[in-house]
C-alpha cells in the first residue's frame, strides 16, 4: 500500500523539468539513442572521448587548474552539436565574499556574442551577499558549505561554452571543477535557452521598486531568484525590512503588474518574519538578525511563470515598524515616511509600513527563446564587492 505523501509525488515536478522536454518523468531507465555523455574537469578539459585521467599515468595527477588575476579560462565547450548541460560542481580553497563576488561565470549558447550567463560565482550558485552556508534545493545546493552544485538543464542547439574569469587581482592556484553535459540530444522546436542575471544597487531608492529582473523580450519563462538584502542599519536600525511585494510583470504590462505577493518572506514561503531554512523550491539559507542580512530564494518549478511577449519581476522596499524596534529611530530623531502615495512622514510613535532603502543584490533565472538576452553587461568588481 503507497503512503498518501510519497516522495516519489513530490519530486514529479522537477523530474519532469530535469529530462528531455519531451521525455516522460520515467526516462531515468531508457535509453536515449544518440545521445552520450561527456564530462569536462582538470582531468579531461575538452570532455574527449577516451582521453581523460592521463596525467601522471593515470594517478591524479591533474585534479585542479589554476586561474591567475586577471585570466579566463574555458571549463566546458562544445561545437556543432546540440546537447544539454545537466549539472556543474567546483570548489576551490578561498571562498571569501570578496572572492566569491570576484570570480565570474559567463555562459554562451550557439556561439552568440554576449553570454546567456553573466554572474558573480557564489551568487550564480543560489546564495547571495558572497556568503556561504549549507543548503539544498532543487536546483543548487551547498552540502557542507564548501562546495558549488547546479542541476539546472541548460539545453543547447548547434554550441556552448563556459568561461571563468578572475577579476580578483589574485591568483587562484585551484580550482576543482566537473561540468557534465550530454552531446547528441533531440530537442523540440519549443526549446528555451538557460540565462542568468546579477545586479545589485546599494543602496536602494526609495519608492522605486528594485529590478530582480529587468524588462526582457521574448517569449519564455521566469524560473525564480536568489536575493541578499543587508540592512542600512545607520538609517533604520534593526527594523524589520522584508513587508515589499513582489512584482511580476507579463506581457505588456505596465503601470500594474499582472503577478503581485503579499510580503518578502510570503514570497519565499514563510511568514511573520524570516528565520533559516531551505527546501526544494523556496529557502532562507542565511538569516543572520546580528548581522542583519538575510539571502534567499524561490524558485518556480511546479508553479511555472510563463510569458510570451516580455516580462519584468520587481520587488518593493518596504519595512514595519514596531513597538521593539524604535528605539534607535527615535533616540537619533531620524526621519521615515510612509508607506503609500507621496512621501508622508512618519510619526515615530505609530506601528506601520514605512519606505526603506537598503543594500539589495539578486540572481534571476529565466528560460527565453533567444541565447541572447539584451540585459546590461555584469556589473564591475568594484560594484559587485564594495562593503562587503
Amino acid at each position: 500500500m503507497k503512503p498518501p505523501f510519497s516522495r516519489r509525488w513530490l519530486l514529479a515536478p522537477l523530474a519532469v523539468l530535469l529530462t528531455a522536454p519531451a521525455a516522460r518523468a520515467q526516462a531515468l531507465y531508457e535509453m536515449q539513442d544518440g545521445v552520450e555523455t561527456r564530462w569536462t574537469s582538470p582531468e579531461n578539459p575538452t570532455g574527449a572521448r577516451g582521453r581523460g585521467g592521463m596525467a601522471a599515468g593515470g594517478r591524479k595527477g591533474a585534479p585542479t587548474i589554476a586561474i591567475p588575476a586577471g585570466q579566463s579560462v574555458v571549463l566546458a565547450q562544445a561545437q556543432g552539436t546540440s546537447g544539454t548541460v545537466r549539472r556543474i560542481w567546483m570548489t576551490l580553497w578561498d571562498r571569501s565574499p570578496q572572492m566569491l563576488r570576484s570570480l565570474r561565470i559567463d555562459m554562451y549558447w550557439d556561439g552568440a556574442a554576449t553570454p546567456a550567463v553573466s554572474a558573480p560565482l557564489g551568487d550564480f550558485f543560489g546564495i547571495g551577499l558572497g556568503r556561504q552556508t549549507q543548503f539544498e534545493s532543487a536546483l543548487f545546493s551547498n552540502p557542507e558549505g564548501r562546495s558549488f552544485n547546479s542541476i539546472v538543464p541548460m539545453p543547447f542547439r548547434t554550441a556552448m561554452r563556459i568561461v571563468m574569469t578572475n577579476e580578483s587581482g589574485t591568483d587562484v592556484p585551484e580550482l576543482f571543477y566537473d561540468v557534465n553535459y550530454t552531446v547528441g540530444d533531440r530537442h523540440p522546436a519549443n526549446m528555451l535557452y538557460f540565462h542568468a542575471h546579477w545586479r545589485r544597487e546599494s543602496p536602494t531608492r526609495l519608492k522605486q521598486d528594485y529590478e530582480i529582473l529587468p524588462r526582457v523580450s521574448g517569449r519564455g519563462r521566469y524560473l525564480g531568484t536568489n536575493v541578499g538584502v543587508a540592512v542600512n542599519r545607520d538609517e533604520y536600525f534593526n527594523t524589520w525590512w522584508g513587508e515589499g511585494e513582489i512584482k511580476i510583470y507579463l506581457d505588456g504590462d505596465t503601470q500594474h503588474p499582472t503577478l503581485v505577493g503579499t510580503g518578502t518572506e510570503d514570497y519565499v514561503g514563510t511568514a511573520w518574519g524570516q528565520g533559516r531554512y531551505a527546501q526544494l523550491y523556496q529557502g532562507s539559507p542565511i538569516a543572520d538578525e546580528e548581522r542583519m542580512q538575510w539571502a534567499f530564494y524561490r524558485y518556480h518549478v511546479p508553479d511555472p511563470v510563463f510569458f510570451r511577449r516580455d516580462v519584468r519581476v520587481a520587488m518593493q522596499q518596504i519595512g514595519y515598524l514596531a513597538d521593539h524596534s524604535r528605539g534607535g529611530l527615535i533616540r537619533t530623531g531620524k526621519r521615515i515616511y510612509r508607506a503609500g502615495e507621496g512621501m508622508v512622514e512618519m510619526n515615530l510613535a505609530e506601528n506601520g509600513k514605512f519606505e526603506r532603502s537598503d543594500d539589495w543584490s539578486s540572481t534571476a533565472y529565466f528560460y527565453l527563446d533567444r541565447p541572447e538576452n539584451g540585459l546590461p553587461a555584469l556589473a564591475p568588481i568594484a560594484a559587485r564587492t564594495a562593503g562587503l
